[in-house]
């Protein structure tokens, strides 16, 4: 089987239509006004003149075309170095949906089940306990778990793990970049759960042990299946787990506001994205560009279809794509927010209740150190935004943009 996938990628790498770049084209000719597009470029320019970012680049792609990217500011602020197009940013969150994406590729072919027990691909989880009390989580004060954590628990965070920064890890080591992937998930094994799998949604770590799922399934590393099976076929030439040489050059700096609101170099990791990691983190350990993040959002809107490559049937995009998240769980993330979860992707389900216009059924996540996308199935519009702030935020130039590119459309379908 692995050799007639190899063969298949490599008849796509001969044909015409592999790494053909999208097209680039007038706005008005996919329904956008540019007077307004210019407006939410302004809108960048003031937030980096205002130094709540340093630089950022974002596109919109409409009917898999290119109606607008801009790259603005500095990659690097100090040496005064411009932003290139072609900038590497930390990912951190927006690498769940490609790992989610490659759990699903694998549930296609058979080789994995969302009803599986965790378990049975990591027996260390099999004598996993539960917290008594998971807001003062203690290791000596947990219960026997009433249920299993399965595949689909960990797609949707409902698993009963952890958040990576929670206290309980940090004090058990849990996560560490200089670690690798299989100790991490020992170590997260070793941990109670805070709650009995599927009784909560709870943000965490799910998406990195799903990392370790693939590679037991797959008899691969997390970054040699990515790349053979998702970075390749789509042409994703820049998504990578570390950048060496000539990309380490175009890895925009990371920067924090200081109290007096100026903004300064800042270091999340203690193992720089310049130095290979042991811990391959599905999760939240991918670089990327904006033009390749946008071919693997072109793709999934695409139905599960790039450049003549299909990576998932349309079944399993819309499966991903829908929320799976039981109502009594919500609401997600402790208020009202209007999200639901689907399958590696947060759902928007009452539009009413987001900070910024929003599409009913648009998927799309964020990182937290300033990335965002959407994919909006009913403008058939992509919209990737990146930049490198923590805390992520940075006063709002994500919303503005959203705001400023849901007024650009002139053409509402």
């Amino acid at each position: 089987m692995r050799y007639v996938q190899s063969l298949l990628c490599l008849l796509l790498l001969t044909t015409s239509t592999f790494g053909q770049e999208l097209p680039e084209v007038n706005p008005e000719s996919v329904g956008l006004s540019s007077t307004v597009l210019d407006q939410a470029t302004e809108a960048l320019q003031a937030h980096i003149d205002n130094e709540n970012i340093a630089g950022v680049v974002a596109t919109v792609i409409r009917d898999g075309q290119i109606a607008y990217t801009k790259a603005l500011g500095y990659r690097d602020l100090n040496r005064r170095e411009p932003m290139p197009t072609d900038a590497l940013f930390r990912l951190y969150s927006m690498t769940r949906p490609i790992t989610s994406l490659a759990v699903m590729m694998l549930w296609e072919e058979g080789k994995l089940r969302l009803d599986d027990e965790l378990s049975e691909f990591i027996p260390a989880f099999s004598a996993q306990r539960v917290f008594l009390d998971a807001d003062t989580p203690a290791i000596e004060h947990t219960r026997l778990r009433t249920t299993e954590i399965t595949v689909e628990h960990l797609l949707t965070h409902t698993s009963g793990l952890g958040n990576r920064n929670s206290e309980i890890y940090r004090s058990e080591g849990v996560r560490s970049r200089s670690i690798s992937l299989e100790q991490m998930v020992d170590a997260a094994a070793r941990v109670p759960l805070f709650e009995d799998p599927g009784t909560r949604f709870r943000y965490g770590i799910s998406t990195t042990v799903l990392g370790r799922v693939i590679e037991i399934v797959s008899g691969q590393s997390l970054d040699q299946f990515l790349a053979e099976r998702v970075f390749n076929p789509l042409d994703m030439k820049d998504t990578v787990f570390w950048a060496s040489g000539e990309r380490a050059n175009r890895l925009a700096s990371l920067y924090r506001p200081s109290s007096n609101g100026t903004l300064q170099p800042h270091a999340i990791e203690r193992l720089p994205f310049t130095q290979t990691p042991p811990l391959l983190e599905g999760g939240v350990g991918l670089l990327s560009t904006v033009r390749d993040y946008s071919r693997f959002a072109q793709m999934v809107l695409n139905q599960g279809t790039l450049g003549g490559y299909q990576l998932l049937k349309p079944e399993t995009i819309a499966l991903m794509t829908s929320n799976r998240i039981p109502e009594a769980l919500f609401p997600l993330f402790g208020r009202e927010n209007g999200y639901g979860w689907g399958l590696g992707f947060c759902i928007a389900m009452d539009p009413a209740l987001f900070r910024y216009p929003i599409e009913k059924g648009v998927f799309w996540w964020d990182g937290s150190a300033g990335t965002r996308f959407f994919i909006d199935p009913q403008q058939e519009m992509i919209t990737v935004i990146m930049a490198q702030v923590s805390p992520a935020n940075g006063q709002g130039f994500r919303e503005q943009f959203a705001t400023l590119i849901d007024a650009a459309i002139i053409d509402r379908r």
